[in-house]
């Protein structure tokens, strides 16, 4: 039992993300609520500041604020959900966000410099994007290994069990079944 537990908690510490129980408790949905609060005043507050600016510094000082906004919000949303899909989610709500801030930063430019500028926008964009998609399917094919690992040495035991009769192969198996979770 112990080092089923260990194993659990190696693996789940070395892709450093736990998949709890879909039901949340109290308490971090009430971190979650109070951090998307904190958000929205933290939001409030820069975009205030803001209005003493006028043109271009001033939209992006907004686009900023939004940004702090949605990656508060998105990194509060992940962690409370604790699923690979909600961090992949994240990282994208925020790839949008920052792509919308260098954006705004680009049409104080001209020309070429306004075209290279978006363009390099975009890219990171798309770079962000890629990589979230792609340490979601990490972790997913990770986890699959994991289970084929499991079932191929859950069948060695059985095997080993094999080599047993009466009382003691039904004790085998029994343990098999409980340490491998079939």
């Amino acid at each position: 039992m112990n080092k089923l537990f260990a194993t659990i908690l190696v693996v789940a510490t070395s892709f450093g993300v736990c998949n709890f129980s879909s039901a949340a408790t109290a308490e971090s949905k009430a971190t979650y609520k109070a951090a998307k609060d904190s958000a929205d005043g933290d939001y409030k507050i820069a975009r205030a500041k803001c209005d003493s600016l006028s043109g271009n510094p001033k939209d992006v000082c907004i686009e900023e604020a939004k940004a702090v906004r949605d990656r508060t919000k998105a990194e509060a949303e992940a962690t409370y959900k604790g699923t690979v899909k909600a961090r992949a989610s994240a990282r994208k709500t925020i790839a949008e966000a920052d792509y919308d801030v260098a954006k705004e930063k680009c049409k104080a430019l001209t020309g070429n410099d306004k075209d290279v500028c978006i363009k390099e926008a975009k890219s990171a964009k798309i770079a962000a994007v890629a990589d979230a998609k792609a340490d979601k399917k990490v972790v997913d094919a990770r986890t699959d290994a994991r289970e084929d690992k499991k079932t191929a040495e859950y069948k060695v035991a059985l095997e080993k069990c094999d080599a047993m009769a009466g009382t003691a192969k039904s004790a085998c198996v029994d343990s098999a079944k409980k340490q491998y979770g079939k």
